[in-house]
């Protein structure tokens, strides 16, 4: 062996370690796993100290240890702020500090190693929160206040909690990590403990003072959850029933002599080491105690084999010595040749005995696996359970909808009626698609579901599809279309599966993108892969870094209180386009939509013969494609028209610019009847008559003098003015990129020469219905339009400002017809005969009438109280609205809300 050799097998290193107290068992298990490692690394020599809970203590023992020459300081400060001056003292002063368990007030440290404490006390929250199913009264038991665990275990648990406006956090009490703080502190509360339903320790130790304190003040119902889950201590008081649960808090320990010897060593370490956790109940506790008590027996075997090594290293030794004397004395050769053939045949001993441990722990893996067999298999009769049942769902469910859909035939049925029904209707279809999907999941884990190919034109395909969402899409305001520059794009496909995927992709974009928002399905060929490439993109919610990637998780549920889904739906999709050799992936960002991305390979050659069909499979059924739809329909409130408030009877203004005047005249003719007709030949003479006149509606050409329609269509789509004008393009550019151009430029229509006039005029109707529609339904029951002969101009715009000023000020308790008058220019006479004679109402009569109308869109779409409502709708006092409320509409507007 050569000297560098020696020198760095010799090398001694000193490592100092300021415990702020040994007094509870966590600490002591810490101690006990440092040692334990320490058992490794011979060349390393621990020097330990604790300070009984004291900072004072803890740093006059730090600075005793830096006199000592350790190489490096493992600390577990008993308050971040006392101990920070003397960690960075040693850290400046060149000596590597690794913080354990607490952190100080400085970044000044070479690694922390510690269990992210923000996030075991969110987690505490969020299993608290599950616990006592979302409401309930909490009691907080909290650590030192000024040490870290302490603060960001709150700081979690609160935020957690912050969500669930039924929980309560009655109280906070500090109990110092120790137990009889803990329990003295509880006693305290004798006169709240009757009302609390839950009490969330920082540690176990202070658990088992509140348990104390508990019995003792005869609340013996509190759910009590500690912090650590050591064995023998805080797995025993979940096992035994005296806590609830525990959330597992490593003691890192072992990993802080692993970094002590990579940062001596000169390894490269980052700056925080963070240990798992997870919550320790009655579900799996006695695993934990099992697995627990496995560990510790192979580590006390480990132990024994240690120090039957280090005895033999002994033996070996004096062996050694013995060896060099009997080199000097030949006369005792043969006593050699003795002792060593005893040392070998000891060395057999231990061998076998080495063998006989291993064949001990490799029975032991055996149990274990085995054990793991039998939990798989009582997870797979879960998992038949659930599924023969989903199968029994089906009958009911066929029997509730068939007499619904009898019912829903009846044409003398109410309003009231008929809307209870459709939601009964819808809420049973969506009920079924969730049990298809749970046995279409089924039928894939079990390699029960084969693929059948068929070669299809993927353009067509989607699209029908994508017309499939139309309707919900128009009565949501969704700009919903299909772009591709593929005319046709063969591809093949299992058209049931990929049905499937595309309508799940869809309906998820319209779950989750807001009303008037946009979402986009578009095709393209990738030449270099040989692919074909599917992204379905929308501008809703978003998904955050981690919703992202757990999305394809089975039964993996979002953070969305307002669209819970079952988990199983983005899974599935995931299996079917892997069934088909390609690949789905999502990108998305929060706030700012999302966008999955689906690619298949093109050809048949990755299918065996046994994947291609013989005979071309069909789509979806309608039934089952109903099933997405009426998922989607179940959250959009039916309006009967039969009901609908019948407005005073006018001709809509209609706006033509054409240049064929021939056209032009043939529109006028048709058209005159329901509609008063302004016409322009040019586009920048009809630009200039929308923003005096004013029009309901606007057909368009696309190519003509001026400004064509295409550049029309976005100024008028762009100016607050015209903005929600419909505006229909007639056109003879029949082109597929010329239609996306139409309606990239915000068109509502798009219409090609030549046309049907029944399909423009159906148009027309529909895009005047639904505005009406829409503007009645959400802003005021008291028609806004001017009424007969009454279009000119001014008063159009008379109306506009007028109603403009009213809806501005709708929650202003204090607005009057004097701040109309101001907000206008115009006296009060005036203001009185001009809005009788236009709108044939009274203003206060109209104000109170589009206040009780925004009172009824919160009470229906929005999560306030009644007394809430009444003050964002400009009214006094929640008595005084609600006297109002129900003389005008019948119901009180509790009642009204839970009609919802």
């Amino acid at each position: 062996m050569s000297s560098c050799e020696l020198n760095k097998e010799t090398r001694k290193f000193r490592i100092g370690f300021s415990q702020c107290g040994d007094a509870d068992d966590w600490r002591k298990s810490m101690l006990g796993e440092m040692k334990r490692e320490l058992a490794f690394y011979p060349e390393m020599e621990l020097l330990y100290k604790q300070a009984d809970d004291n900072s004072e203590k803890q740093v006059q023992q730090v600075r005793a240890l830096l006199k000592e020459k350790i190489n490096l300081l493992i600390i577990s400060p008993n308050e971040a702020q006392p101990l920070t001056p003397v960690v960075e003292e040693a850290f400046n002063s060149g000596i590597p500090v690794i913080v354990v368990d607490r952190k100080i007030a400085s970044s000044l440290y070479s690694n922390y190693i510690g269990a992210d404490n923000y996030q075991l006390g969110k987690m505490a929250g969020d299993y608290v929160a599950s616990l006592l199913q979302g409401k309930g009264n909490i009691i907080e038991v909290t650590g030192l206040p000024a040490s870290s665990p302490a603060i960001d275990r709150d700081h979690g648990f609160r935020d957690a909690l912050n969500t669930f406006k039924q929980i309560h956090l009655i109280a906070k009490v500090p109990g110092d990590w120790i137990k009889p703080k803990a329990e003295k502190e509880i006693s305290s509360l004798k006169q709240m403990l009757p009302s609390a339903n839950l009490i969330f320790a920082h540690n176990d130790v202070m658990a088992r003072g509140t348990y104390e304190a508990c019995k003792t003040n005869g609340a013996n119902n509190i759910k009590i959850i500690g912090v650590d889950a050591l064995p023998g201590m805080g797995m025993e008081l979940v096992s035994n029933k005296i806590l609830t649960a525990s959330m597992l808090y490593p003691t890192g320990g072992a990993e802080a002599i692993r970094n002590a010897v990579k940062i001596l060593n000169g390894q490269s370490l980052g700056k925080e080491t963070l240990l798992q956790t997870l919550v320790v109940d009655s579900s799996n506790v006695h695993l934990m105690k099992l697995q627990s008590d496995k560990m510790l027996s192979q580590q006390r075997d480990i132990e024994k084999q240690q120090d039957m090594l280090a005895e033999q290293k002994r033996i070996y030794n004096n062996q050694r010595a013995l060896l060099y004397v009997l080199t000097c004395s030949l006369g005792l050769a043969i006593f050699f040749a003795g002792l060593l053939f005893y040392s070998r045949n000891l060395n057999k001993k231990i061998n076998k005995q080495l063998a006989n441990q291993n064949d001990e722990i490799s029975r032991q893996s055996a149990q274990l696996i085995e054990m793991s067999a039998r939990a798989q298999a009582a997870h797979e009769a879960r998992l038949n359970f659930f599924t023969n049942i989903s199968h029994e769902f089906r009958t009911p469910l066929t029997l509730i909808m068939g007499p619904v859909d009898g019912m829903l035939e009846n044409p003398k049925l109410q309003a009231h009626t008929r809307q209870q029904l459709m939601l009964i209707r819808n809420n049973a279809m969506r009920l079924l698609r969730l049990v298809n999907q749970l046995i279409d999941f089924r039928k894939i884990e079990f390699n029960k579901w084969k693929i059948r190919a068929s070669e299809n034109d993927l353009v067509f395909f989607a699209n029908e599809i994508v017309q499939a969402f139309q309707e919900i899409a128009r009565k949501r305001g969704i700009d919903c279309r299909m772009l591709t520059k593929e005319r046709q794009l063969p591809v093949w496909i299992d058209v049931t599966m990929v049905d499937k995927v595309l309508y799940n992709l869809l309906s998820n974009s319209f779950k989750f993108t807001a009303d008037n928002g946009s979402i986009i399905l578009s095709i393209e060929k990738n030449s270099e892969t040989d692919q074909a490439i599917i992204h379905v993109q929308d501008n809703g919610i978003g998904m955050t870094p981690d919703e992202q990637a757990h999305a394809f998780d089975t039964f993996y549920q979002g953070d969305h209180e307002s669209h819970k889904g079952s988990g199983l739906g983005l899974s599935l999709s995931k299996e079917l386009i892997e069934l088909h050799r390609g690949s789905i992936s999502v990108n998305s960002q929060k706030g700012k939509g999302t966008t999955f991305t689906i690619t298949l390979p093109l050809g048949n050659s990755h299918f065996s013969p046994e994947e291609i069909a013989t005979a071309d499979a069909g789509p979806l059924a309608d039934s089952e494609k109903e099933l997405f739809i009426a998922d989607l329909l179940s959250s959009i409130p039916v309006i009967d028209e039969q009901d609908a408030p019948v407005s005073e009877k006018r001709k809509e203004t209609l706006l033509i610019i054409e240049d064929n005047p021939e056209l032009r005249q043939f529109l006028h003719t048709q058209l005159s009847a329901r509609y008063h007709i302004i016409e322009a030949d040019n586009g920048t003479k009809g630009l200039q008559m929308a923003f005096d006149n004013l029009p309901d509606v606007v057909i368009c050409d696309i190519t003509m003098p001026g400004k064509d329609g295409i550049t029309l269509t976005g100024l008028l789509k762009n100016d607050i003015r015209t903005s929600h004008i419909p505006v229909i393009l007639l056109t003879a550019r029949t082109a597929m990129e010329q239609q996306i151009e139409g309606f990239r430029s915000m068109a509502d229509a798009y219409i090609t020469k030549p046309f049907q006039f029944a399909v423009l005029n159906e148009t027309l109707t529909s895009l005047l219905s639904n505005r009406n529609k829409l503007k009645e339904h959400f802003t005021t029951e008291v028609p806004a339009v001017i009424r007969p002969g009454a279009a000119k101009k001014t008063d159009r715009k008379f109306v506009s400002e007028f109603i403009s000023v009213v809806e501005n000020n709708i929650s202003n308790d204090h607005f009057v017809i004097d701040d109309i008058c101001k907000a206008m220019c115009i006296s009060k006479v005036q203001l009185y005969r001009k809005v009788k004679t236009l709108m044939g109402t009274n203003i206060n009569e109209y104000i109170l009438n589009a206040r009780l109308q925004k009172a009824k869109y919160y009470l229906q779409h929005e999560d306030l109280s009644v007394s809430e409502v009444s003050y964002k709708t400009g009214f006094s006092s929640p008595a005084y609205f609600a006297t109002v409320f129900k003389t005008k509409t019948g119901v009180s507007p509790t009642a009204f809300k839970s009609q919802r």
